[in-house]
């Protein structure tokens, strides 16, 4: 097992070394992750803030607060004397080494979790370049589905409070400890933000569904290569995810706002402008990069 990650980080950080440049450098905002189960959707849930319609207004989400149980559905973390702990641990000590990387870049970037940060993010996925002003009506349902998967995650936090890597062995992390506040491992709630954005954008694109998933899971990957969740907490934050959207998919009101959404983002298809080619480029090198 050691062996083997070891190779695959010695082989990724050959491929990656000539984007290092290219990527470096860049200001990046770090949103914690996090979730209460006092609250609709926890005020560090990234991306589950920003205003959908004016200043301060955040949309209610589709399901009523009951409406699934996630502690019926999400196993629990490794524990201690587990394989997985183990195994987890040493992959949190091996992945260290892609700091100055251009994936770890790309981690430092994922980590900022605003809307207009998703929206770049998922620009060369989708093929336009997205922003809060010429995409509203995406961005409402996505930040809509995001209260209804934060609020899970936020239950699951609180239920489990597992300890986050950095917590458990020293090594660097690609953004402070400190601004996770108190929130914990598992599930990872920008992997349940990041899968959620890439389920709506996959339904209200779905020519492109192959790449936009690819670049939510790669969101999701990034939380490993950052140092701030343990692979099985980025699994549990996609389990998540799902399990909330396909409730959410049966709503009515889900479904006219997809419609909505699918015909905002075929009217930008046609006007564009294009994502940069240069930046989508760098990007598709290392979205396919296996992180354990």
């Amino acid at each position: 097992m050691r062996r083997r990650t070891r190779f695959a980080l010695r082989a990724c950080g050959t491929c990656l070394g000539g984007f290092a440049l290219a990527l470096a450098g860049a200001a990046f905002a770090a949103v914690a992750d996090g979730g209460s189960a006092a609250a609709p959707v926890n005020a560090s849930m990234p991306g589950g803030t920003a205003p959908a319609s004016g200043p301060g207004i955040r949309p209610p989400g589709y399901l009523a607060p009951d409406a699934i149980d996630i502690l019926a559905i999400l196993p629990p973390p490794p524990e201690k004397g587990d394989a997985r702990y183990a195994a987890e641990r040493e992959i949190f000590r091996e992945t260290r080494k892609l700091q100055g990387t251009a994936r770890w870049a790309m981690a430092v970037q994922d980590a900022a979790g605003s809307p207009s940060d998703l929206l770049r993010d998922f620009s060369c996925a989708v093929g336009v370049e997205l922003t809060p002003d010429n995409a509203p009506k995406l961005l409402h349902v996505a930040q809509k589905a995001t209260r209804d998967t934060g609020r899970a995650a936020g239950v699951a936090k609180e239920h489990f409070g597992k300890k986050r890597p950095f917590q458990i062995d020293a090594g660097v992390t690609c953004v402070p400890p400190e601004s996770v506040g108190r929130s914990s491992d598992y599930p990872s709630g920008h992997s349940v933000l990041g899968w959620t954005w890439a389920l709506v954008l996959a339904e209200a694109d779905p020519d492109r569904a192959s790449a936009i998933l690819a670049r939510g899971r790669a969101f999701g990957d990034s939380r490993v290569v950052c140092g701030m969740h343990h692979p099985s907490a980025v699994d549990a934050g996609r389990l998540t995810a799902s399990a909330v959207m396909a409730r959410v998919a049966a709503s009515a009101e889900y479904r006219a706002d997809i419609e909505a959404a699918r015909a905002e983002l075929a009217e930008l298809r046609r006007k564009g402008p294009p994502p940069d080619a240069q930046r989508c480029a760098q990007e598709a090198a290392l979205v396919p990069m296996h992180v354990p």
